[in-house]
């Protein structure tokens, strides 16, 4: 498992201006387990599949993976997502 670069010293948000740098950003643990390959394979299938004169789906690919990057650094990610799954399971206890 992939240690977050927060956690080890490393600043907590690197520059992700380019397609480049955000490949680099997942390729040194910034976003979630696994980021960095599944990237690269939407990558590759979005512009496999892409017009020439459109290629939107590479863009929304591209700011998708840089939000998870930042969501990622976010220090209140973890807090709010660990409320989320305890109202879950509250609720689904109390539906029993």
């Amino acid at each position: 498992m992939t240690t977050r670069p927060a956690e080890s010293g490393q600043p907590s948000l690197p520059s992700v201006r380019t397609i480049g740098e955000l490949r680099a950003a997942l390729t040194m643990g910034y976003g979630f387990p696994g980021d960095a390959d599944d990237f690269e394979a939407e990558l590759a299938r979005e512009i496999n599949h892409a017009d020439p004169a459109d290629l939107s789906g590479v863009v929304r690919l591209v700011e998708e993976f840089r939000g998870r990057i930042i969501a990622r650094q976010d220090p209140s990610f973890d807090s709010a997502v660990a409320a989320a799954v305890a109202e879950i399971r509250s609720a689904r206890e109390n539906d029993r």
